[in-house]
């Protein structure tokens, strides 16, 4: 069973659900305790080709993805995934007329559209892979906490989206007392750059966001639709790791929402579920409206009916972000 994930994880001030976040904060100090171990013994293995890690220092929703397909794009390289939530243990590489996101995962599926895309449980063994089929570059989405591949150069994506009370990294605890996967300042430690990932409608990055990220080079990128919103009213729906910002998004970009649906992240969509949105929207006169990451989740039958709307990382600063690419030459 998947869980959503839990709102007040992200405010600052860890007065929202004091009484859980009490209880829980002895397991974070366990996760992270084992977190460092893992790193601090792990033995990195050299692919034999430059490897960028594109991770997160928290649980997720960071836009982390869209960074990923941005910089294999500009660098002609291979997409490197654990495939998380399909059957296929890999190596292998994503075929979407052949694979399905059950089997090699929803994100994965998402990019091999226009990208070489490899899925392995074994991060080495699936660098290796990719490497020994011409991949010149490979772009690992997620790891920044797994040290089993040489890394060339270590990005971490981190949520611009400060607004309303909320929080990138909450009140600073970990994972499940809060939203991060290790310790701040751990975790920064190992990263090359941070990648501040903002909103379209958020004019710039919060100061104080700034500062704590002052340990590392910050580059600034914005999240924006790489298509129109679809016309007409519409019924959206989700399941990302902030769901409600996909929800903002779409609003932002001038979709006449008539409803929003969130789900938590990768939630597998079965013929029940899809009905009662295609209801919903038949209710208001409206469409069906998704991401690409959901959109590939949807069985065949449903994606003539539900338009996937597509979003991009936009750098703010084209200039910095190559200076940091050419140093894998």
């Amino acid at each position: 069973m998947k869980l959503a994930t839990p709102r007040w994880w992200y405010a600052r001030d860890g007065k929202a659900s004091p009484v859980l976040r009490g209880l829980l904060t002895p397991l974070s100090w366990l996760w992270a305790a084992e977190t460092a171990r893992r790193i601090a013994a792990g033995r990195p293995v050299d692919p034999g080709v430059p490897v960028i890690c594109v991770g997160n220092l928290t649980m997720g929703g960071t836009g982390k993805t869209p960074v990923v397909r941005e910089l294999a794009r500009r660098l002609g390289g291979h997409v490197l995934s654990r495939g998380y939530g399909g059957s296929e243990a890999g190596p292998l590489q994503v075929d979407p007329a052949r694979h399905t996101a059950a089997q090699v995962g929803d994100e994965p599926l998402m990019l091999a559209q226009d990208l070489p895309v490899w899925i392995a449980r074994d991060r080495a063994a699936g660098a290796k892979a990719a490497a020994e089929a011409g991949a010149k570059v490979v772009v690992m989405d997620d790891g920044h906490q797994n040290p089993s591949v040489k890394k060339t150069l270590s990005l971490v994506v981190v949520d611009g989206e400060t607004r309303g009370g909320e929080w990138p990294f909450g009140d600073g605890r970990v994972f499940p007392a809060g939203p991060l996967r290790e310790p701040l300042k751990a975790g920064l430690a190992r990263a090359d750059a941070a990648v501040i990932l903002l909103p379209a409608d958020l004019a710039e990055p919060d100061p104080d966001l700034l500062r704590e990220l002052a340990a590392v080079p910050v580059l600034i990128a914005r999240l924006a639709p790489a298509a129109p919103a679809p016309a007409g009213p519409q019924v959206g729906f989700a399941g990302v790791g902030k769901p409600w910002k996909v929800e903002r998004a779409l609003q932002a970009a001038g979709c006449e929402l008539a409803d929003f649906a969130p789900f938590p992240d990768h939630h597998p969509y079965d013929e029940a579920t899809l009905a009662r949105l295609a209801e919903r929207a038949a209710q208001f006169g409206a469409g069906l409206v998704t991401t690409e990451k959901d959109w590939a989740r949807l069985p065949a039958a449903w994606r003539a009916r539900v338009a996937a709307w597509p979003v991009r990382a936009v750098f703010e600063d084209e200039a910095v972000l190559d200076a940091l690419l050419a140093r894998i030459a």
